[in-house]
């Protein structure tokens, strides 16, 4: 639609209201003679005299009549869109929200973003969904709304915010026969392992590590749940690399001794990633800050030197590996 195209709709809504050319104008704002005008306009464009004189007045034609509450309708929803936004309030938000993330950062942060939306937006639903290897395409393709992970190379237009940061240590049972009060990394590569794929690969930074002083060590499981491998852990002989903020909350429930890492592992960082289409959004903006704030309760710690991106050549970093030409 063109602005003279809107211009038109809004003189013939005039006229359809007041039924009069007089009328229609001082509505507008315009002079008898401009209205004249625009209804001999309308008429040539419609086909129609819309209005027609009958005595001292003016009638609808039975099209005027079938047009007057579409035309209504479509000058009323166009001023609607036209009017500034109104201030933002977050208990009149009713939206759902779609959120990549782990049972880890749902385990972290998941009680106390709860919290601040049943608190400040009790009409927003949250719909979680586990990470893909195809979450920024996701993103901005409004599949899901909001993403939080350690990513590889993520397309340029991406924005992201650092959310927290973790370590790496060691969890295996209590009473586990090979480790000893000294744990040597001869000890840990000789275990086997079980290890966290949340994105279905396994692989990834701690056997890069490894790899690079020529040492490798078994997975004997790969699971996508940080849960499910700490109860893993507790009920086998496994040992698990793990991330510490998890691994202390359930440390005494599941009655697992935690071990530093006998390797030099760099801690990393999580992020909330989101396609610039909804970043003045304020429902958008609101989420957002709620897991900023949710993290700054529950995981204030920031770690040095923090890995913000992983390699793109490790299977974990959420790319999609090429298949390998025939």
């Amino acid at each position: 639609m063109e602005s003279s195209d809107f211009g038109v709709l809004v003189a013939l809504d005039a006229l359809l209201q007041e039924g009069s050319v007089t009328g229609a104008a001082r509505r507008v704002g315009l002079s008898t003679p401009a209205m004249s005008h625009a209804l001999a306009r309308i008429r040539e464009r419609l086909g129609d005299p819309i209005l027609v004189r009958s005595g001292r007045g003016m009638l609808l034609t039975p099209r005027a009549i079938a047009l007057k509450p579409q035309v209504r309708q479509v000058v009323a929803d166009a001023r609607r869109a036209l009017e500034p936004a109104r201030p933002f309030v977050a208990k009149e938000l009713e939206r759902t929200f779609v959120v990549h993330a782990t049972d880890y950062v749902l385990t972290i942060l998941g009680a106390a973003v709860d919290r601040i939306l049943r608190e400040e937006a009790p009409g927003v639903c949250l719909r979680f969904v586990p990470n893909t290897p195809d979450d920024a395409a996701l993103l901005r393709e409004a599949g899901s709304d909001l993403a939080v992970g350690i990513y590889g190379e993520l397309p340029q237009e991406v924005l992201s915010r650092q959310l927290m940061t973790d370590r790496f240590v060691c969890a295996v049972r209590k009473g586990h026969p090979v480790v000893s009060e000294r744990f040597t990394l001869d000890q840990f590569v000789r275990l086997l392992h079980v290890q966290v794929a949340p994105r279905g690969q396994p692989g990834g930074y701690v056997d890069d590590v490894l790899r690079q002083r020529g040492l490798s060590r078994t997975i004997s499981r790969a699971v996508p749940y940080f849960l499910t491998a700490l109860q893993l852990a507790a009920e086998t002989d496994y040992a698990l690399t793990i991330s510490e903020r998890i691994a202390r909350r359930y440390e005494a429930a599941l009655g697992l001794r935690l071990l530093e890492v006998p390797l030099k592992l760099r801690p990393y960082a999580l992020s909330l990633v989101w396609n610039p289409r909804v970043d003045s959004d304020p429902g958008h903006r609101f989420l957002r800050d709620a897991f900023v704030r949710a993290s700054k309760e529950m995981a204030a710690e920031r770690h040095k030197e923090a890995r913000t991106r992983l390699d793109v050549t490790d299977p974990t970093s959420g790319q999609r590996r090429k298949r390998p030409r025939r």
